[in-house]
């Protein structure tokens, strides 16, 4: 690999998903954009949705607002981490996170967590990603 490549790890003989990668190893020197925590809501604080769909199509929004701002794309996303409260079905954020990302030919690492409550009690999702920029 070149000294400025990122490597996306997929070992044989483990699952290997279009959606997320199993591992991502960075070169030194690269620059590295850390995005806080995005929720569904819209420039000025307020809750878009009380849905999962309708939050997390404003998370990712935010998101790739922040990543745009920094001169990033979502192809530019190593590690994705998502934060859903209580114990719904995700399917309805899977689909929104899919119509944005779903075609990323080298997806980052993802882990979802659910959790009893966010910072806000009416926040069902949070995503907070890292990206290195080209």
């Amino acid at each position: 690999m070149a000294a400025n490549t990122i490597e996306h790890i997929n070992p044989k003989g483990m699952h290997k998903s279009p959606v997320f990668s199993q591992g991502i190893v960075i070169p030194a020197g690269m620059r590295t954009l850390i995005i806080g925590g995005q929720n569904g809501v819209d420039e000025t604080g307020h809750v878009v949705s009380n849905e999962l769909a309708g939050q997390t199509a404003q998370a990712i929004d935010n998101l790739i607002k922040v990543l745009e701002t920094a001169g990033g794309k979502l192809e530019d996303l190593v590690r994705v981490g998502l934060y859903i409260q209580g114990d719904r079905d995700i399917t309805p954020g899977f689909n929104e996170w899919m119509k944005r990302a779903g075609q990323i030919k080298t997806p980052p690492t993802v882990s979802a967590v659910r959790v009893l409550g966010l910072a806000n009690p009416d926040f069902l999702i949070e995503i907070e990603a890292t990206a290195v920029l080209k």
